[in-house]
């Protein structure tokens, strides 16, 4: 998961967790960058944050689907929607939550996501 508000990362975290997910975090592209090369095991699904200092979400997502092919994103913001189409993401088949969400509705998204086949 990739947060650069430490709250929301450590409240996201604490749902994550309580669902039996292992979760890994980092405040940013670079943090999430170095935590995939040191990490021996792989990521399933990448929780990132649209805009941030630095590698935007979607940048960050193209980096890391390259080292793990079957890599799901779900990308979350708090912006205007015409924010997020500017840096892409508010296109068919990419996953999306706005912030702030409730824990139900991130588990739920974070569920379906997972279950999928492709």
């Amino acid at each position: 998961m990739v947060e650069d508000e430490a709250s929301l990362q450590d409240l996201a975290r604490t749902i994550l967790e309580g669902q039996g997910y292992s979760v890994t975090t980092a405040a940013n592209g670079q943090e999430a960058l170095a935590a995939a090369d040191n990490d021996d095991k792989p990521f399933d699904l990448l929780l990132t944050d649209v805009i941030m200092p630095g590698i935007s979400g979607r940048v960050l997502a193209d980096q890391l689907s390259k080292k793990y092919p079957a890599l799901k994103v779900l990308y979350m913001s708090g912006y205007t929607d015409n924010a997020i189409v500017h840096y892409g993401i508010l296109e068919p088949g990419i996953e999306f939550i706005h912030k702030p969400f409730s824990p139900v509705a991130l588990s739920r998204k974070i569920r379906s996501l997972l279950d999928r086949t492709s």
